[in-house]
């Protein structure tokens, strides 16, 4: 017994012992304005990386392999002003920074950017062309992540030529990306600033503990009801870019007793129109937040938001309509009883729910499993000018041409295309032009008149409508196996069903609308005979359709993605590394409820109604990366990556709007990509230089438009397209006083298709029509990405009474157009004189057309080569202002911040792409040469001249 007791004791003694030499730094980290303590900072030890995560109380500790010395703490987190503190470490003792503080980041650059960025990007329907992937960055504080998101993104600067669909956004660890496109869709959770600021960004492909990620990074943004500071916000911004308005309040309450903690946030955002004319902006978003924690282990966390937003469009213009109009010119709107009204109108309301179970199963263990339900619409509004009637003869008489008032036949360069012009058509031209600069907006009464007239509906207003159902289910664990070893991992199911219709919207004082597909013509009024072609339904033909009704196409699309995914991180005094795997299964089954009258059951070519071949995607990839510690101040990094890519619902359906069928030979696509760079830390000085090459292989691509050479209306596909990203960024600030900061970034890419894709064109007069050998000669040219060189200098003062004001300056270079791909296939050398595209299509008994073998007698390669070299845009400088005050009243704190972009009003050009209409070279000859400039010359989207925000507010 006393041998026991004597070892119980030398046993006491000896863990006493232990602790007594363990080295341990530890800290709390308060508010630097209410001395609140501040959950979820993110403390790190700059020299070995070693990072933790305040807790409730804003308390932390390290414990293992902490280094000895002169040490630095960093401490941030979004929101608040990132501070670091000089620590002196001895072996076997305590350092106790008790009581450090952030103040809040009076700057509020995230509503900055969430209004020039993210609220932009639903400007595009769903052509990607205004996306932008800066959305991911407002995270993080990377020198130059922090200028791509803010300065850039105004250029829609693409860092390493990559868009949203290489990123992931999250939501408590949620995936939001769509699964059309792959794209966030922004709009759904707009509106919500003062909620979004506790995020986890990942760069790259670097280690992530929710998602094995991408390309283009990972975000997190945390809405758990726990994490939120207490207090409440009260704002308003005024601003001149999306919208006029915007009023938001919100509230948290910290955690309670009993363990329940809230937050709320209300918000509206308004405005006849932006920076350019007829956009009108109206938004409603709300949102709350409710925790329960049960116990020490478990808690439940219930999310909702609803974000309704309803946005006039706006369009890219040819050089013509900007010489005559300006920048700011909108076709799609005009004025009705006195106001302005769009007939371009995108509403998004989809509401998200969602329900987070924490775990803390031990101490080194965690399990997150998640929920979440979204549904709701998305709707495109459009003027539908085809509408008809039957006469006693069964022949449909109506249509009308293309009401727009910049269609091509309106402008002075179509009464200019003659070779030799007469005076009539200089006199016509003229006339065009006054009349056009003069008014050149939508005449919305000449829909009344001529429906009326008529007897008939001629013209409608319809919405292309996308109505989502989405279920995703995860879990995610995190497990610490060692002091040096961390398993994180999860498996993910999503399901979707989306139905997709036209709606009708507005029928213009009209008695109703024959649901019939007319083909598309060019001039006022055609006429043709009735027969099963002509039906959108041949089960319910000849249809009238009132206000409200489905009409014109009607189908679903099901998809399902399960995935999952693990990762190893190891960390040590010299080097951290990780080695992460994912494999996914994705597939999709179109559904179709109208038997459409050219694909009707007994085609040969393919059927319309009931459900496709369901097909499937199997993906797999691997990620490795290190950081070497060299000293504390300088380290290298590198992160490797290869992985498979399942195309989107748009990239999987040749025309999912009339029928089953699937673009051929379809795969997935594939991604390997490396990068390295070089950090550098200190007290003044923090840059990064990084160097970084992607390969794309076997991508696909699918467009909409309208040609002379496929036949009009066309669907384009093109497949097996290899590119290539590679370059270098550069990012580096200098805290040269306690005030003054110097900061620069640099940005040198080329982004290039390395291959010949496969090429051809599906409509609905047959199912595949390729030119000469199939292929679209598209190597070596650049992939219109944004700008690929940036270069940015500017500087930043903070006074200690709390004022800021900061100036950039922005260089731009090297934006190209977007390429045709037909104008680069054999299209481009096929006379459309020389041959019968109808007897062609008639001779198919399988829908397969090949044209080849009639080339132009007086076709000259230099002149080819002309027209076909790429369009590189003009280099330009953007300066912008930025800076805030702010004030302590009694409990109050009150502050604004403002900031001026493009200060100078320069004018420039952030992309624009080639039009397709008539691209081969005898037509492409004319429109060289025409007297007013080309017809149908490249259409580009034009930069925002000064704009400015302002946003006022009230914390307490």
């Amino acid at each position: 017994m006393k041998k026991c007791f004597l070892l119980i004791l030398f046993g006491m003694a000896f863990s006493l012992a232990s602790f007594a030499q363990q080295t341990v730094v530890k800290g709390s980290v308060l508010d630097g304005t209410t001395g609140e303590p501040i959950p979820d900072v993110t403390v790190t030890i700059e020299a070995t990386e070693q990072t933790q995560k305040t807790d409730a109380k804003g308390e932390f500790s390290f414990t293992q392999n902490v280094p000895l010395g002169d040490q630095v703490l960093k401490v941030e987190k979004v929101g608040y002003v990132t501070k670091r503190y000089p620590i002196i470490v001895n072996e076997g003792q305590t350092v106790d920074i008790t009581g450090m503080t952030l103040d809040f980041d009076t700057s509020d650059k995230k509503d900055l950017f969430i209004i020039s960025l993210s609220d932009d990007n639903l400007n595009g329907e769903d052509d990607g062309l205004t996306d932008n992937v800066s959305g991911l960055l407002q995270a993080s504080r990377d020198v130059f992540l922090s200028a791509a998101a803010f300065d850039f993104s105004a250029a829609f600067f693409r860092p390493r030529g990559l868009d949203n669909a290489n990123g992931k956004v999250l939501i408590n660890g949620i995936e939001m990306n769509k699964q059309f496109n792959g794209r966030p869709q922004w709009g759904n959770w707009g509106g919500l600033n003062d909620v979004q600021r506790n995020q986890e960004f990942t760069m790259g492909t670097a280690a992530n503990d929710y998602n094995f990620g991408d390309l283009a990074g990972t975000n997190n943004i945390m809405m758990r009801a726990s994490k939120y500071r207490r207090g409440g916000r009260i704002s308003y911004a005024s601003a001149n870019r999306s919208y006029q308005g915007r009023i938001m309040a919100s509230y948290s309450s910290g955690l309670l007793e009993g363990g329940w903690s809230y937050s709320i946030l209300g918000s509206r955002r308004f405005g006849e129109e932006g920076f350019i004319d007829g956009t009108l902006y109206d938004a409603n978003s709300f949102f709350v937040a409710v925790e329960k924690q049960i116990n020490e282990k478990h808690s439940l966390n219930f999310t909702g938001i609803y974000a309704q937003n309803r946005r006039g469009r706006s369009t890219a213009i040819t050089q013509e309509i900007f010489n005559l109009k300006g920048r700011e010119y909108n076709p799609f709107w005009g004025m009705q009883n006195g106001k302005q009204r769009n007939s371009r109108i995108r509403e998004i309301e989809e509401p998200i729910l969602m329900l987070n179970h924490y775990w803390d199963i031990s101490p080194k263990v965690r399990l997150n499993n998640n929920i979440s339900y979204q549904f709701g619409e998305v709707g495109n509004t459009r003027i539908d000018f085809f509408g008809s009637r039957a006469d006693g003869d069964g022949n449909l008489f109506g249509g009308a041409r293309n009401p727009t008032p910049e269609y091509w036949q309106r402008l002075p360069s179509f009464f200019l295309a003659s070779p030799n012009p007469s005076t009539d058509d200089f006199a016509n031209a003229y006339l065009a032009q006054q009349q056009f600069q003069q008014d050149g907006q939508l005449d919305w009464n000449q829909f009344y008149e001529a429906n009326a007239l008529n007897g008939y509906n001629i013209f409608a207003l319809q919405s292309n409508v996308n109505r989502d159902q989405q279920w995703t289910f995860n879990s995610i664990i995190d497990a610490e196996v060692s002091d040096n070893i961390r398993i994180n991992g999860n498996i993910n199911y999503r399901s979707l069903n989306s139905e997709n219709f036209a709606r009708m919207e507005d029928l213009f004082g009209g008695p109703g609308y024959l649901d019939v597909n007319l083909p598309f013509q060019d001039g006022e009024g055609f006429g043709q005979s009735i027969d099963i072609f002509a039906q959108s339904n041949i089960r319910t033909p000849n249809r009238i359709v009132q206000e409200g009704d489905k009409y014109n196409y009607h189908y679903d699309i099901n998809a399902e993605v399960l995935s999952s995914f693990v990762q190893a991180q190891f960390k040590y005094n010299k080097v951290d590394f990780y080695l992460a795997g994912t494999v996914s299964n994705t597939s999709y089954q179109r559904e179709g409820f109208y038997e459409n009258g050219y694909f009707p059951d007994n085609s040969p070519i393919i059927n319309s109604f009931g459900k496709s071949e369901k097909v499937d995607f199997t993906n797999y990839g691997v990620k490795a990366g290190a950081t070497f510690k060299v000293t504390g101040k300088h380290l290298i990094d590198v992160n490797g990556s290869y992985f498979t890519k399942a195309p989107g619902i748009r990239q999987t359906f040749a025309n999912a709007r009339q029928n089953n069928l699937l673009v051929t030979d379809l795969e997935s696509e594939t991604i390997s990509s490396v990068d390295a760079s070089y950090i550098f830390r200190s007290p003044v000085l923090k840059a990064r230089l990084t160097g970084y090459y992607t390969n794309f292989t076997n991508g696909t691509e699918v467009n909409f438009f309208f040609t002379e050479s496929g036949g009009n209306l066309v669907q384009e596909m093109i497949q097996n397209m290899d590119r290539r990203n590679f370059g270098g960024e550069l990012g580096i600030e200098a805290q040269v006083t306690p005030t003054i900061k110097l900061k620069g970034a640099a940005a040198m890419g080329q982004f290039t298709f390395t291959n010949n894709p496969d090429l051809y064109l599906s409509s609905d007069r047959y199912a595949e029509l390729t030119f000469e050998d199939g292929k679209t000669n598209l190597k070596d040219y650049r992939v219109a990405s944004g700008p690929e060189r940036v270069f940015q200098v500017g500087f930043e003062y903070r006074d200690p009474d709390f004022w800021n004001i900061g100036v950039t300056t922005n260089f731009f270079s090297h934006t190209y157009v977007d390429p045709s791909a037909l104008k680069r296939s054999g299209a481009f050398t096929q006379d459309p004189d020389a041959f019968d595209l109808d007897d062609q299509i008639n001779s198919s008994s399988n829908g397969i057309v090949n044209i080849s073998g009639n080339g132009f007698e007086n076709y000259d390669e230099d002149v080819a080569r002309e027209i076909l070299k790429q369009e590189r845009f003009e280099d330009y400088m953007l300066v912008n202002i930025i800076g805030g005050k702010s004030w302590k009243v009694g409990d109050y704190f009150l502050g604004f911040f403002a900031t001026i972009n493009n200060v100078f009003s320069e004018d420039y050009r952030t992309g624009g792409f080639e039009q397709a209409r008539r691209l081969d070279y005898g037509s492409q000859v004319e429109e060289r040469t025409n007297a007013g400039g080309p017809i149908f010359g490249n259409r580009y989207f034009f930069g925002n001249g000064t704009t400015y925000y302002l946003n006022l507010y009230v914390r307490f």
